[in-house]
């Protein structure tokens, strides 16, 4: 058993603590009051639907892990080409990013009233209460991916201990359960955003453009199912999505660190263990963020913005100034260039996320001119929309590709000269600096996870008839949390093309270790030239020769081709599941409109029930056949092209999936912030015909960034993680 160094218990002391915290801002909320009977009666209604999903979801979900786990168990134990810790891994890692979305759902389901009910005495209140209950989601999140990491890593760490590749072995196994992580995030992204999106375009078609009734009416069949999704879709979806980020950037780093410092075992292990004392500092640091926010009564939407800056900005700086601590006291050779490379990571998520705030936020032209394009109508809101979307993918795309370089150089002392030792040096600062990215998750997440509590905590107000005044103030914090949201999505797919790069290399390492076992087994492999190729003696180049790795080989270009449909494909299908969901939603309030007497006037209570029914089947249905595209696709290339074809189809998918992903989700937030822009008066406000064009903008939006765009950060990662389970298989097949 390898010595495990007494730093190390930081890290299950990190998410104790975040797991502690977590449940101290619960129990804070739920003392506060949850205000008149009405809000009461409508947030039960809400939480009923959300829990009713979430357990039909986990059914559906439950089926299709244990199927995989069979899998993966008989090609553990029946054809031995995988490790037989695999099937294990991948269990947990679904079932923690399970509890991660659950635990923030429940949260938010209990936070909304209580925020609108706060938002009567003042700004301030109703902020602390949305945004200390959005820190929930992002606690849990960090506290159980440590928590996971941390057990794995004892666990097999007392079973491969003193092996000499012991710690190449244990973080390609721990590297495994990353795929559960993915599996079940991709699941409760895709199925929770065809669930929200079916029932806010329905809500927004009919209530708002066909009976010109305000959105979150009461009279509008559809309100308690859209307010359910905004549940089920940006809490309890983003919040597994961004639980396997955070786990599959720690790990990848680990895996890169175990092999770039194999031949020093002291500083192997520092090298594994740092990404994950770095992300537990990450922990400390994002509750100092959180307790900074507060704002001022009366404030408008930058200023909010301001306000949550100032959080998640002091957590930024104040790791990145640990960090160059933390890799100084570990004893890192050349702990100043890594060091530099998590503060790369840093300010790309902060570029990142400026520059999404930029283009989606009513406070700037990009958004302000999709609006004044709704005087000429509702086509040429959705050319500006998407107009700008494709020219917002600029700063993230030249952002990440900068953070790459300059990760990687650092890392390794600016050597140019692409040796295997090198290169090895510079893939783990790439994946140091994922690490440095998603260390203030705590905060992060919470910034986002606040985004939908808002928007429930605004139709309570406006379902229960409170004043104006407190309309007014939830209105801002709803706007607020359009942004915010938005900026959430481009951070979790900036740090989602990171990790998946730094995964794309671990897949390398995962291939070398199938390879050794074959030639344990009594396999032979030979090169271009008839030689025998020894596996265990060979760098990252000469795996790159040996596959013929170039772009003159048809395999990777095919592989390459395939990848960047796979993100179109994808794309597609979740579209057309919403389109077809949103078709019956649509259908089913205009029969409640025209047979039940009296909705319009208030006099007939809708029926809710059906609405809540018809996105939960729609969803559950439409789901399963875009999310497993993404295991299927890396095994078919894998046994058909081989390990060049894999690596091209990662490439492609990365880059096209990178781009796609910032496109969607962008032109989606400006659409959904054009309509508030005119909501708060401008171009003749509600109801007129400005109005209508912005809200027809934002129903197109609507898939946009809350069902393809932010699914498909996941898919490049499942991809990944998919490619690395089955390296076995793929190597069984060369």
């Amino acid at each position: 058993m390898n010595n495990i160094p007494l730093v190390f218990w930081l890290v299950p002391l990190a998410s104790i603590t975040a797991l502690g915290m977590a449940w101290h801002f619960f129990r804070t909320m739920m003392r506060q009051d949850e205000g008149t009977d009405r809000m009461k009666d409508i947030a039960a209604h809400v939480r009923k639907g959300a829990m009713a999903y979430l357990k039909q979801q986990y059914k559906v979900v439950g089926i299709v892990f244990i199927v995989l786990a069979l899998v993966f168990s008989f090609m553990a134990y029946v054809m031995k080409v995988q490790n037989p810790w695999v099937p294990f891994a991948f269990l947990t890692g679904g079932l923690f990013s399970g509890l991660a979305g659950f635990f923030g759902m429940k949260t938010a389901t209990y936070a909304s009233a209580r925020t609108a009910n706060a938002a009567r005495k003042g700004l301030d209140s109703g902020l602390r209460i949305a945004f200390r209950s959005g820190a929930v989601m992002g606690l849990v999140v960090v506290g159980l991916g440590l928590l996971d990491i941390a057990l794995w890593f004892l666990i097999l760490n007392s079973y491969y201990g003193g092996q000499p590749t012991a710690l190449v072995t244990i973080t390609t196994t721990m590297l495994t359960f990353g795929m559960g992580a993915s599996t079940q995030a991709l699941f409760a992204r895709v199925g929770g955003g065809i669930y929200t999106k079916a029932a806010d375009v329905g809500a927004d078609l009919v209530g708002k453009v066909e009976a010109d009734i305000p959105e979150d009416d009461p009279r509008n069949p559809a309100t308690i199912a859209d307010n359910v999704g905004d549940n089920v879709g940006d809490v309890a979806g983003m919040g597994a999505d961004l639980y396997e980020s955070y786990c599959g950037s720690i790990l990848s780093t680990a895996a890169l660190g175990a092999t770039a410092f194999a031949l020093n075992g002291e500083l192997q292990l520092k090298a594994v263990i740092a990404p994950m004392i770095i992300a537990s500092v990450g922990i400390f640091l994002s509750l100092a963020g959180i307790y900074a926010v507060r704002t001022k009564e009366g404030a408008g939407t930058l200023q909010l913005l301001r306000s949550l800056g100032i959080g998640t900005n002091l957590s930024a700086a104040l790791i990145a100034a640990a960090t160059f601590v933390i890799l100084y006291l570990l004893d890192m050779p050349g702990w100043l260039g890594l060091s530099f490379s998590v503060v790369t990571g840093l300010a790309a998520g902060v570029i990142i996320g400026q520059a999404t705030e930029y283009f989606t936020s009513q406070s700037y032209k990009p958004t302000q001119s999709i609006a004044e394009a709704s005087q000429t109508g509702s086509a040429t809101v959705i050319i500006k929309g998407i107009g700008t979307g494709m020219i917002s993918t600029m700063v993230p795309v030249v952002t990440i590709c900068v953070a790459i370089m300059l990760s990687y150089l650092f890392a390794n002392g600016f050597d140019l000269s692409m040796s295997a030792a090198s290169i090895s040096c510079g893939l783990y600062g790439i994946g140091i600096a994922a690490v440095g990215m998603l260390s203030t998750l705590g905060i992060t997440l919470a910034t986002d996870a606040y985004g939908p509590i808002a928007d429930n905590a605004g139709g309570n107000a406006e379902m229960s008839g409170l004043g104006e005044d407190v309309r007014k103030r939830t209105d801002a914090l709803d706007a607020l949390g359009n942004t915010t949201a938005a900026t959430g999505k481009g951070f979790a797919i900036g740090s989602a093309a990171l990790t998946a790069l730094a995964l794309l290399a671990s897949y390398i390492e995962e291939i070398k270790i199938a390879m050794i076992r074959a030639v344990e087994e009594g396999r032979t492999f030979l090169d271009a030239t008839g030689s025998v190729f020894n596996p265990a003696e060979a760098g990252i180049n000469d795996f790159m020769s040996f596959f013929q790795v170039t772009l003159i080989n048809p395999k990777v270009l095919t592989g390459a081709f395939i990848g960047a449909m796979a993100a179109f494909l994808f794309c597609g299908l979740t579209m057309g599941a919403v389109g077809r969901a949103a078709g019956a939603m649509v259908d089913e309030v205009r029969r409640q409109f025209r047979e039940i007497k009296g909705i319009l006037e208030g006099k007939a209570t809708p029926d809710y029930g059906r609405c809540v029914a018809i996105s939960t089947r729609s969803a559950q249905r439409e789901m399963i056949l875009p999310s497993l595209l993404a295991i299927i696709i890396p095994v078919i290339v894998g046994v058909v092209l081989g390990v060049a074809g894999v690596l091209g189809l990662l490439t492609g998918g990365l880059a096209a999936g990178f781009t796609l992903a910032i496109f969607m989700s962008n032109a989606g937030g400006a659409w959904d912030n054009a309509k508030k822009y005119v909501e708060e008066g401008n171009y003749g406000g509600k109801g007129g015909a400005c109005h209508k064009a912005t809200v027809v903008g934002d129903t197109v939006g609507d898939p946009f960034k809350d069902t393809s765009g932010p699914s498909l950060n996941i898919l490049i990662k499942l991809m990944s993680m998919v490619s690395i389970v089955m390296a076995g298989l793929t190597v069984a097949c060369c």
